[in-house]
């Protein structure tokens, strides 16, 4: 199979500008030369997620993640490097010939990519054999026969790829005759392993809904239990974390929904599956759900980057209501100001699927689009519950948590819109609610509002210019290296002149291993640009951390030998002294192995005295 050419892959990443490609899935804000946002590879209040558009390279202060528009690609959206160059070739317009298929990469796969695509794999097989038990099998008949009672079409049951897992275990058999390896059936979370550390089927007797990542790919499954009368098993059974499925990361349907969510400018948020399968055969195509765990600060996140509003709608029960008090909570904590949220309440003691099945698809998708409310106006219901505001005392706890939401609004109309329902409605003076207001959004840290202001400035000012990473002090070896390694990479004539150098090697491990990666990628390529390098690096993910802190390394655009000569110098400095203390101690290590004790204590002496000196030296390099 043809291997992608290496001039083409340079012309596919030019063709874009990473800065454009990453905002699609990170809000950022300009900050100098660079871009700042909230890294989307682990959970933060204050953006260290750093966009070199110069040099089209990220970096996070916070957990080092780095690499360059394909890399980004490949880690966010767990794809293969094809796919990465693929999908940029699409949003810069160049054409990429079909014949470089999916094994067309530049290094070799890495173990953790291989993984991974394996698991997917077997996902994808079992999700097919699942399928085709439910729908062409007489054992999949009392399957068919409760999911035709829910209300489901043979078309939902294909879209959603339900399936059915039988009494008979017959998923380990079936991957035991494809030879599939024990360990990556281990981590797969398909199967159990008994004391003889013999594995068996995890879903048995339910019906099997297929969970899929944001690109379309079956990552785990949620078992529904066909026999209910079997109390000691719960009703529904959910994959462990894998490799390839985090439950805080993930949102059922978002494959689907993203896609009617650019349409209808929403998202729905529902508690379950069947709410999402209803609502969606009912034409509400743009439903997620979070994964039988409380929504989570991560999926507000993955949110904020799809859409700009989300309509919650839960059951109408007590513990429906609960649920939306949280998750309103969650996304006021964990998004920026972008996402608009709303509330469609549903009749009390009535789920979405429920309503489907009682008033049919047409009525449900005319409530859920009439029926929204603001956040405050289901505050001032939610928060009159189990309270008697006959009683003085209730009314004013309820006053006070009732204006704690409305501090919470963005424009002063609004602000006073439900001052003036309060006024009304409890016989108040209205100056008297907006002291207690600016009260609580002193306390909120809020000033004033300021008039309503367009998305476009809201997204220019949702939080505050991030704070400057932590910098970790290094010794002045470090910063010789760094300073080295950084003008060796962008001009050939430092390159050259350090080669020079009799046996010139660097002190710390990590800048050695980049400085000889780098070698033969100049042996192979000649030029240097940063994203190509970082390509490079696919399969050293450290370097590439490595190498993002150097380029982060301000320094003179004119070089000046005389800097380049002093970092010399101080590596040569330091090169003798750490020999010499090697050689000791492999002398030490020799005349213990001898039991030469006279020779051992002199040794022994005579490192210590190296040690000092070299703690000495550092000590003097940090001053």
């Amino acid at each position: 199979m043809a291997r992608i050419p290496r001039e083409i892959i340079d012309q596919v990443r030019n063709s874009v500008d990473i800065s454009d490609v990453i905002g699609q899935y990170v809000q950022l804000k300009r900050a100098g030369k660079n871009f700042t946002g909230l890294c989307p590879f682990h959970e933060e209040q204050t953006p260290s997620f750093s966009v070199n558009a110069e040099k089209q390279f990220y970096h996070c202060f916070g957990c080092g993640r780095s690499g360059n528009v394909f890399q980004f690609l490949m880690d966010y959206k767990h794809i293969s490097f094809v796919e990465a160059v693929q999908e940029v070739a699409k949003l810069g317009g160049t054409t990429l010939p079909s014949s470089y298929t999916a094994d067309s990469t530049p290094q070799q796969t890495s173990p953790v990519d291989r993984e991974q695509g394996q698991l997917l794999d077997l996902h994808d097989k079992a999700a097919q054999l699942y399928h085709h038990i439910l729908l062409n099998t007489p054992a999949g008949e009392p399957a068919r026969r409760y999911l035709q009672k829910r209300g489901m079409s043979r078309d939902l049951i294909e879209k959603f790829g339900i399936g059915f897992a039988p009494v008979q275990r017959i998923l380990a058999p079936y991957c035991a005759q494809q030879k599939l390896d024990y360990q990556l059936m281990r981590k797969s979370g398909l199967f159990t392993e008994d004391r003889d550390g013999k594995l068996q089927d995890r879903f048995v007797e339910r019906v099997m809904f297929p969970i899929r990542n944001a690109q379309g790919k079956v990552i785990a499954f949620s078992g529904r239990l066909l026999n209910t009368a079997q109390t000691d098993l719960p009703k529904y059974l959910n994959s462990p974390e894998t490799p390839i499925f985090n439950k805080r990361r993930t949102l059922f349907n978002l494959d689907l929904a993203k896609k009617a969510a650019r349409d209808d400018g929403r998202l729905y948020l529902f508690e379950g599956f069947m709410d999402v399968i209803s609502a969606f055969g009912a034409g509400v195509e743009n439903g997620i759900a979070s994964m039988g765990t409380s929504f989570t600060s991560e999926q507000v996140q993955i949110i904020n980057r799809t859409t700009k509003q989300l309509d919650i709608c839960y059951d109408g029960d007590s513990a429906g209501q609960n649920a939306i008090d949280r998750a309103i909570s969650l996304v006021q904590d964990h998004q920026n100001g972008r996402l608009n949220v709303q509330v469609v309440q549903l009749p009390a003691g009535v789920d979405p699927d429920e309503y489907v099945q009682q008033n049919g698809a047409a009525k449900f998708r005319e409530y859920v689009h009439d029926q929204e409310e603001t956040t405050t106006d289901f505050y001032l219901r939610f928060l009159r519950n189990g309270r008697n505001l006959n009683n003085q005392q209730e009314l004013m706890a309820y006053l006070d948590a009732v204006l704690k939401e409305i501090a919470r609004l963005d424009t002063p109309l609004a602000q006073d819109m439900y001052l003036s329902k309060l006024a009304d409605e409890f016989k108040l003076d209205k100056a008297a609610l907006q002291g207690q207001l600016r009260q609580f959004q002193g306390e909120l840290h809020l000033q004033p509002t300021q008039p309503a202001q367009s998305y476009q400035e809201q997204a220019a000012i949702a939080y505050a210019p991030p704070a400057q990473p932590t910098t970790v002090k290094i010794d002045r070896t470090e910063l010789a290296e760094q300073i080295l390694l950084r003008y060796m990479l962008h001009d050939p004539n430092v390159w050259s002149h350090v080669r020079a150098q009799d046996h010139f090697h660097f002190i710390h491990e990590k800048y050695e291993s980049l400085y000889m990666v780098a070698s033969s990628y100049f042996s192979e390529y000649g030029d240097y640009t940063t994203a190509r390098f970082l390509d490079y690096l696919a399969a050293y993910p450290d370097l590439r951390t490595t190498l993002s802190q150097v380029e982060q390394l301000t320094v003179n655009p004119d070089v000046d030998m005389q800097v380049i000569d002093d970092c010399l110098r101080t590596l040569t400095q330091q090169t003798p002294l750490q020999d010499q203390i090697e050689q000791v101690r492999a002398q030490l290590k020799e005349a213990s192995t001898l039991n030469n004790t006279e020779l051992a204590t002199q040794l022994t002496v005579n490192l210590i005295k190296l040690l000092k000196k070299q703690q000495q030296y550092k000590a003097e390099e940090t001053k």
